[in-house]
């Protein structure tokens, strides 16, 4: 009996790569299916509006920790709070007051305040902006702040903010990330290599930009209750739909192509809200 020891090897490695293969590929279906069940398991119900949301299995005050302990590196990176002391002040007044009205109407409903709100004016002056953290970190840049021309506007966006701690939507983000990142962690398994899961979290980055344009209508629709209840009269969002549509100088992508609706169609859909949320037409008396 022959033997060739050099028509072996080739033999052999491909034994081993096709078993390190097969290896591979249970591993990431065992990553994958993990995923997919811890994520869909995680679902609670949202205190206040008695809705199951996937978010991880956080609570509302585990939610407060997490944006307390985010907030002053969001502070930093938009140069610290306003030196305006006056601007500060009436940012802090207002908040206050669209606040209590939350914990009013949620008092009307035996719910109780699960959250900790906090409004901080940022010293950026380029970014027109406003955003929130879970649990009730918000924050407006002077950029915006300057550009609002009644009080009314300045309540409009906290009630947006607060709206989308509401509705969880900044932990929700959090859940689905996490749930993205252990799929591309099982895509790198498979492949073997980094360049799948480079295109998965590259595609995760994205994702995490923006809330979505469903969850930018839902908090406008706080925005229009809460303003209402703090006393301001809810048409003053349009005014700041105008706002933001002249700070993009009627540019920007496609709204199909953007998970932000454009201003126009928030400005429609408010308006939608007004006879909705108002049948008999908005109560007269309420301050601008």
């Amino acid at each position: 009996m022959s033997y060739y020891p050099e028509q072996q090897q080739p033999r052999r490695r491909r034994r081993q790569s096709f078993s390190g293969l097969k290896i591979r590929l249970i591993m990431a279906a065992g990553i994958m299916l993990f995923s997919v069940v811890s994520y869909y398991s995680s679902g609670t119900v949202n205190p206040v509006t008695g809705e199951k949301q996937l978010v991880g299995g956080l609570t509302p005050a585990q939610e407060v920790e997490i944006g307390r302990s985010a907030a002053y590196q969001m502070i930093q990176q938009h140069g610290g709070i306003t030196s305006d002391s006056r601007a500060g002040s009436q940012m802090a007044q207002l908040g206050k007051r669209i606040e209590n009205a939350l914990y009013q109407r949620l008092q009307r409903d035996g719910i109780p305040m699960p959250y900790t709100f906090d409004f901080h004016l940022l010293a950026d002056r380029r970014a027109i902006n406003a955003f929130a953290l879970p649990g009730g970190q918000i924050f407006i840049t002077e950029a915006l702040y300057n550009r609002l021309t009644h009080p009314g506007q300045l309540v409009g966006v906290l009630g947006h903010e607060i709206g989308h701690v509401i509705e969880r939507h900044g932990v929700e983000r959090m859940a689905q990330g996490g749930f993205f990142q252990r799929i591309a962690g099982a895509a790198g398994v498979a492949g073997g290599g980094r360049s799948s899961a480079g295109l998965a979290n590259a595609a995760l980055n994205s994702i995490g930009m923006s809330y979505g344009r469903q969850a930018e209508l839902e908090s406008d629709r706080w925005g229009v209750l809460l303003t209402a209840q703090a006393g301001f009269d809810p048409r003053a969002m349009l005014g700041v739909m105008d706002v933001l549509d002249a700070a993009s100088g009627g540019k920007g992508p496609p709204e199909m192509m953007s998970t932000h609706p454009k201003p126009a169609n928030r400005k429609a859909y408010i308006q939608d809200l007004f006879r909705s949320v108002f049948p008999d037409g908005i109560p007269e008396g309420l301050e601008p």
